[in-house]
């Protein structure tokens, strides 16, 4: 494939939230949407709670996050935000303002169709790569060099394509 043609189709890039990979998204993929991993924005803010919030907030706060990105729409997403904000701020201000720096790269999946939302605000499909990675790499306990691991590596995710090469993802398809 030309070099000029590479990304034209792609319309959103997900990732944990690796500040580098973002930065680097904007470089190399100036047009293409970004959607932050509301998984790990999650386990972000139950870590904050666990830390700062007292317990007695704990579930109000998470119900209430969790409230943000469930929304039937953006609109009702940023709505639920402002909610957040209001109810939080005071007590949790740094959270909330992290939450809200973030906001615009966690509500990208709303541009897509509704039946792909869940999928897309997550990295939970990709996670399941790495976990085979993991479950394919410990049992060899040591590597003798830094090309053995890439050979494995390699195999697996050569693997990996070759499945899917010709899989159709019947969830992101025209027909879904």
């Amino acid at each position: 494939m030309p070099a000029r043609t590479r990304g034209r189709s792609l319309g959103l890039i997900l990732t944990d939230g690796c500040a580098g990979l973002a930065a680097a998204i904007r470089t190399v993929y100036p047009r293409v949407h970004h959607q932050r991993c509301w998984v790990y924005k999650m386990r972000n803010i139950l870590r904050n709670i666990l830390e700062k919030v007292r317990k007695g907030n704990y579930d109000a706060v998470k119900q209430d996050a969790q409230t943000i990105y469930r929304a039937e729409s953006r609109r009702l997403a940023e709505t639920a935000f402002r909610d957040f904000r209001r109810r939080w701020q005071r007590q949790y201000g740094p959270m909330v303002r992290q939450l809200e720096r973030d906001l615009p790269e966690l509500l990208s999946f709303f541009r897509f169709p509704r039946h792909l939302w869940k999928k897309l605000r997550t990295t939970n499909i990709i996670e399941r790569c790495f976990v085979e990675v993991r479950r394919r790499t410990r049992p060899m306990v040591c590597f003798v060099n830094v090309e053995s691991v890439d050979r494995i590596i390699y195999s697996i995710f050569q693997r990996f394509n070759l499945e899917w090469k010709n899989r159709t993802l019947k969830l992101f398809t025209q027909a879904a």
